[in-house]
């Protein structure tokens, strides 16, 4: 390691310290101090918007130049229309109610010993994540509300859009009663750095990893600060024998053309022998529509025309892309055990007009978000009424599902007596 790169790392460390400290005053702010910070942090968003494009232009030339895939791009892109889209986000968030206090039950003991459970922040999040700056603003925002210290590492790929960002939030901050070192940006693409922030659970109480597959896995594996796991979308749309033909190709083909490069997209359609061979050629007219190139069983490549083979690895990939599986089944059963199988525990949907084997899917899938005849689409903080959100767990301890205010809490057990002793 160079010297340079040891100051980097050392730095980590300070910011981390800062996050801590300020974590100890923004958690007895009131309410209406972190909302009205919230606002100004977006009304300063969107008063500088010109500045975060200028630098996301620079981040999006450096990504041409690297090669990589239009999907990527996708989540790397800002514009006035996104930027203003998180701007509001932060707006939402203010308007939630704020959980930090709430008593989640409350009982007396038999000796008179008054016992509240209240919610209270985790204390400081050290969130890592990969291409889009979006997180950036979200993240900082669902921080503070829950009064949270973030400490923010982003991907190289964003630097200078993150960068831009924080600097605005700062800014704004100075305005407000929230510390600006709530919010800490590790401005380095130093590896060793992120590698520190695994590991320093005397400063980071939780770290939440929100990117693809392999920085997921990293995290996971060589954390030893306590990991807030979120995963990647592989999602399943079964249509069913019973479904209604144009409810499920609608549903289709919104949940993987609306935005193919999110992982609420669908990936894997699932189909009924006997509906597919009931309406194969609807289904063909709609995906030659739409763009979509499908990787298919032998059943679908015989149905469908200019259907790829697919191979082992097209049921357990996250395209990102206009690429969709499409696997044949007899029965809901087969179903359930292809998902099973390559699923990601994300999102799963059944098209049905059958309300008992829509049930039987709901209670047998495994998944953190389960739709009957309703797009994966869905499976995202604001469409759920979160506002912003952090990430979308998919493990099955702590929180699941879109991570909004409520996952960014834990709990305290306050005693109130009258000289009682055991």
């Amino acid at each position: 390691m160079t010297t340079a790169e040891a100051v980097k790392t050392n730095t980590v460390e300070e910011q981390a310290k800062r996050a801590k400290k300020a974590a100890k005053n923004l958690s007895i702010l009131t309410t209406e101090e972190k909302n009205e910070a919230l606002r100004t942090v977006a009304d300063a968003l969107e008063t500088g918007y010109e500045s975060i494009i200028s630098a996301n232009l620079i981040d999006l030339k450096n990504g041409e130049e690297k090669g990589f895939e239009q999907a990527f791009m996708d989540r790397l892109s800002l514009n006035k229309e996104r930027i203003f889209d998180f701007a509001e986000g932060l707006r939402q968030v203010a308007e939630l109610p704020d959980p930090i206090g709430d008593v989640m039950s409350r009982w007396t003991l038999d000796n008179g010993l008054k016992v509240e459970e209240v919610r209270v922040p985790l204390g400081v999040i050290g969130m890592i994540y990969e291409a889009r700056p979006n997180v950036t603003a979200d993240a900082a925002g669902l921080a503070l509300k829950s009064g949270n210290a973030i400490v923010l590492k982003g991907g190289s790929s964003a630097l200078n859009s993150n960068k831009a960002i924080v600097e605005i939030i700062h800014k704004a901050l100075e305005e407000t009663r929230i510390p600006k070192n709530a919010v800490q940006f590790i401005d380095t693409v130093n590896r060793e750095a992120t590698k520190q922030l695994f590991t320093m659970k005397e400063h980071i109480d939780v770290l939440i990893p929100r990117g693809g597959a392999s920085l997921i896995k990293a995290v996971v594996e060589n954390a030893t600060v306590p990991v807030l796991e979120t995963g990647v979308g592989n999602c399943h749309i079964y249509v069913d024998s019973d479904a209604d033909a144009e409810k499920a190709i609608n549903i289709l083909i919104n949940a993987k053309t609306d935005r193919p490069a999110v992982c609420n997209a669908a990936e894997t359609l699932i189909v009924h022998e006997a509906w597919l061979n009931q309406h194969k050629e609807l289904l063909a007219e709609s995906l030659k529509k739409h763009g979509i190139t499908v990787h298919g069983d032998e059943s679908a490549a015989a149905a469908l025309p200019d259907v790829k083979p697919a191979t082992e690895s097209d049921w357990a990939n996250e395209y990102l892309s206009l690429d969709l599986a499409v696997k044949t089944v007899k029965d809901l059963e087969e179903a359930i055990d292809h998902i099973d199988q390559y699923g990601t525990k994300h999102s799963e949907a059944i098209i049905t007009e059958n309300a008992d084997t829509a049930k039987k899917f709901m209670q047998l899938t495994d998944a953190a978000a389960l739709y009957h005849n309703a797009s994966t689409r869905f499976t995202d903080g604001g469409a759920l009424g979160f506002g912003a959100e952090i990430g979308i767990s998919t493990q099955k301890l702590h929180a699941r599902g879109p991570m909004g205010l409520p996952a960014l809490t834990t709990r305290k057990y306050l005693m109130s007596g009258n000289g009682q002793i055991r």
